[in-house]
């Protein structure tokens, strides 16, 4: 499978493997500041549309019953924020990102909005994280897989985390299916993302990654059998926009 190769794609580059996170960790101090304006600006706003569909496969509990939910790379609290407001006084919500920068901007944004009670951020890799066995009813991850250097390891790391019962939601950019709308998908992908990248964070580089990751990314069929493969059953995959997303589902059963 492509989580398992030695090496692996950065931008228009092959590196090794091992070098992937910190080139990751490179692109993303460079624009964590700008970076939920640049979602608005690459995806012309659906992205919120997405997320408001990931929000409702989560479905927070509007009661007071207690709800552990773990955002992995979703540093800046923007799916955090979505699950604590749409949830009940139950509702916890952490979020863990490798990412320092991110995770500041998070914090600062938890804090405007009266959230730094209810909504926790900690610095740590999907590879490896750092909660013990079965403590969170949900676990998501929107537009951060695909940066992950080892995908199986993220997903068993994700698996080991739920409690029985409990659900995982990815959401991904995927595989355009409809004729036509996908050579218009790459010509604004590789020759409009970059510039606009440039424009507004000054790093044009860092938006060439995004947009050659989102290509490099097993398509849905084998992303669902990765998930499976984690022991997560039930598994299913949704695509949105003509394929240009996908949100994928899994349980721990």
């Amino acid at each position: 499978m492509a989580a398992r190769q030695e090496d692996t794609h950065f931008g228009y580059e092959t590196v090794p493997l091992a070098d992937k996170q910190g080139l990751v960790d490179d692109v993303f101090h460079s624009v964590a500041r700008r970076y939920d304006l640049m979602n608005d600006l690459m995806s012309g706003g659906l992205h919120r549309a997405w997320k408001d569909a990931l929000l409702s496969a989560v479905h927070p509990p509007k009661s007071e019953r207690a709800f552990a939910h773990l955002d992995l790379a979703g540093g800046t609290g923007d799916v955090a924020f979505r699950v604590v407001e749409a949830g009940g006084a139950g509702v916890r919500v952490t979020v863990c990102d490798i990412n320092a920068e991110m995770l500041a901007v998070g914090r600062e944004r938890a804090a405007e909005r009266g959230l730094d009670e209810v909504v926790s951020f900690e610095q740590g890799n999907a590879e490896e994280l750092p909660y013990p066995d079965r403590q969170f009813d949900c676990v998501t991850i929107a537009f951060g897989i695909r940066n992950v250097p080892r995908i199986e390891r993220a997903l068993e790391q994700a698996h080991r985390v739920l409690k029985i019962g409990g659900h995982f939601l990815c959401l991904e950019f995927s595989a355009v299916d409809v004729p036509g709308l996908d050579a218009l998908y790459n010509l604004y992908s590789f020759q409009l993302i970059p510039r606009i990248g440039e424009v507004v964070t000054g790093d044009r580089e860092a938006y060439r990654y995004l947009v050659e990751s989102i290509r490099k990314f097993p398509k849905p069929k084998l992303f669902a059998s990765m998930i499976e493969q984690a022991g997560f059953r039930r598994v299913s995959f949704t695509p949105m926009t003509g394929g240009v997303v996908a949100l994928h589902s899994g349980w721990r059963l």
